[in-house]
């Protein structure tokens, strides 16, 4: 379960690959290998206290703190894997995250409508339900791979493993992972991805870094999204840009509106730079 809010226990997600139609369902446990039953999962070193642990967790907090740190750490190794894998191939992975309706999938379809001609663009595209967004982007123009988390608020390592088993990223391409809309719980799971982007519009409140910390200092770079609205909302771009350097002074920061087009380009020449420095360390 996820130890912030408990709403992945038992869930199942599905692994749909969008062009060809191949199904695969997994009973995962965020982030430990999911397809494993706790009994295997828990054998590795002191297997017998991870399992009283899961037996009991919901009978005292320290069980529970113990439980999601055992399971942190799966997932940490796991997304280490998978990092690996990606630097391997200069394959550069990144991982959006917003609230639902940010904007998200709108911008994965601008980039990858205007960058093909210079990037091979693949996609995995998480949900709770539903392959709406997924069919969206196939219709951009990018292999798609659907994940569905069921009762589960964001992906884990081993989910993305299994996309990208399924999608076959191409070495030198650009892996676009759009996490569950949703700014608790992603914050915490690494995916093996070279940095997170969080995704907010002006819609939402330029208070936003400072209700979901956890995610804005995460993220390395913040888009600000939807600033055609900017005339019809009461929202500061200089408040907000404050509220989120004050969690994460590293921040990168971009406003821009998906929709128009306005100030793309500027989140079109970051994507070269990190695509560039991506093939230099693969070098190093």
């Amino acid at each position: 379960m996820c130890e912030s809010c408990g709403c992945s226990e038992g869930a199942k997600a599905t692994v749909v690959n969008l062009m060809t139609g191949a199904t695969t369902e997994i009973a995962h446990d965020d982030g430990a290998a999911g397809h494993h039953h706790h009994e295997h999962e828990h054998d590795h070193g002191d297997g017998h206290h991870h399992h009283h642990h899961h037996d009991h967790s919901h009978h005292g907090h320290g069980h529970t703190v113990e439980l999601g740190r055992a399971i942190l750490e799966k997932n940490n190794e796991l997304a280490q894997r998978n990092r690996s894998w990606f630097q391997g191939r200069e394959i550069l992975a990144l991982d959006f995250v917003s609230s639902p309706g940010a904007g998200k999938t709108t911008l994965l379809e601008h980039t990858i409508k205007e960058r093909s001609a210079a990037h091979n663009f693949y996609v995995i595209e998480g949900d709770q339900a539903t392959a709406k967004d997924g069919e969206r982007i196939r219709a951009a123009g990018a292999p798609v791979v659907q994940i569905n988390t069921g009762t589960g608020c964001h992906l884990d390592a081993d989910m993305v493993s299994r996309a990208v088993k399924e999608l076959k990223p191409a070495t030198g391409s650009v892996l676009l992972i759009e996490n569950v809309g949703n700014l608790v719980c992603p914050a915490m799971f690494d995916l093996g991805e070279q940095c997170k982007i969080v995704i907010f519009s002006v819609t939402e409140g330029e208070d936003k870094p400072l209700k979901y910390p956890h995610m804005f200092l995460a993220a390395e770079l913040m888009i600000i999204n939807k600033t055609d609205l900017l005339p019809h909302v009461d929202f500061d771009l200089a408040v907000a840009t404050s509220y989120a350097r004050d969690i994460n002074p590293q921040i990168e920061v971009l406003t821009l509106s998906a929709r128009t087009g306005e100030g793309v380009q500027a989140w079109h020449d970051w994507l070269e730079t990190k695509c560039a420095a991506m093939k230099d360390t693969a070098f190093a």
